[in-house]
């Protein structure tokens, strides 16, 4: 693990290290016991939040340009990852895993859901079809899962029962967490975390994939494509032009989408939730708009977007993206 210290730690994590030799077996028996008695110690369930700019051209006076990360405890982050291990071997022993989630797995990254994404869509071009691709953003995902929800997915999807469920019901609960921007800055108040899981954790991104495990089969039965990586899910539909029953299909799946998300405390930001098509011709973009605008959904149709780092345009030539990676390279550093 990479020796990053928190204000948390009673001593710099490169001193653990240089002394793992004598703190080896100490450290090893607050594991095993963790385990054994499906408890986390509520000192390992503290942490700082850090506000991260999401991208460094944003207004830092805009509270919502931040990203809540998380600095968990040194202690805190080899628990999780032991945790981690044995689950990522549970859901892959089980194939339990979704099929098109490209996040947090081995093997798995941005470039393999991209690689599926772009094939489908040129396979379906040169079958002379146009394609309606439907890029969902949702809002502050992490910070609203709801922790009884979570553990019943844990208990019902995953398997998880007796002292692992307990363990991860601990993990849940009794969590706190305050704000310091900086080593010498004025923390805030302690306050509790009754919802979501943090963000900088080693468990918080599995256990949002598996907050996430419905969408699969919700998806399918509409017969719409889809690829997800992390909290970034793409629909996606091919059709012939003036072909109806596809956006309905696609308006069915997005409506259940949004109700399902709901129930669930998550959010879908339509106002940067983004379509575009690529094929297609002006009649079928009037088609599409008037479609979901007659069941209240609003769409942003683009000629281009950005879609997991790279640029999708409406003829998928990447030009836009390649214009980017040059311009890139010569802005000044």
């Amino acid at each position: 693990m990479k020796p990053t210290t928190c204000s948390l730690d009673p001593v710099p994590t490169k001193l653990v290290k240089s002394a793992m030799d004598v703190l080896a077996a100490p450290i090893l028996n607050i594991i095993s016991s963790s385990l054994l008695h499906g408890t986390v110690p509520d000192a390992l369930k503290v942490s700082v939040i850090k506000p991260l700019l999401k991208k460094s051209d944003l207004d830092p006076h805009i509270l919502n340009n931040y990203r809540p990360i998380s600095n968990l405890p040194f202690l805190s982050k080899i628990l999780e990852k032991v945790v981690a291990s044995q689950l990522q071997t549970h859901l892959t022993h089980y194939n339990l895993f979704e099929k098109f989630q490209s996040g947090f797995r081995t093997g798995h990254s941005t470039e393999t859901a991209l690689t599926r994404v772009v094939n489908d869509i040129l396979i379906s071009s040169d079958e002379g079809n146009s394609t309606v691709i439907m890029l969902l953003d949702l809002s502050v995902a992490f910070d609203t899962i709801d922790h009884s929800i979570l553990l019943h997915r844990l208990e019902n999807y995953v398997g998880l029962t007796g002292t692992v469920l307990a363990w991860f019901s601990s993990y849940l609960s009794n969590r706190f967490q305050y704000v310091q921007k900086c080593a010498d800055s004025t923390p805030s108040l302690y306050t509790e975390v009754q919802y979501g899981v943090p963000q900088g954790s080693v468990l918080g991104p599995l256990l949002f994939s598996l907050y996430m495990l419905q969408l699969g089969s919700l998806i399918r039965k509409h017969n719409v494509n889809f690829h997800s990586y992390a909290d970034d899910t793409q629909l996606y539909l091919s059709f012939k032009s003036n072909e109806v029953s596809p956006m309905l299909s696609l308006i069915s799946c997005v409506s259940e989408l949004k109700e399902w998300m709901n129930k669930n405390h998550l959010s879908l930001n339509t106002d940067k939730t983004e379509m575009l098509i690529v094929g297609g011709n002006d009649a079928d973009h009037n088609n599409i708009l008037s479609s979901f605008n007659s069941v209240g959904i609003p769409v942003n149709f683009t000629e281009s977007a950005r879609n997991l780092g790279v640029i999708f345009d409406s003829s998928m030539s990447f030009k836009s993206a390649y214009y980017k990676v040059v311009q890139d390279m010569f802005l000044p550093s």
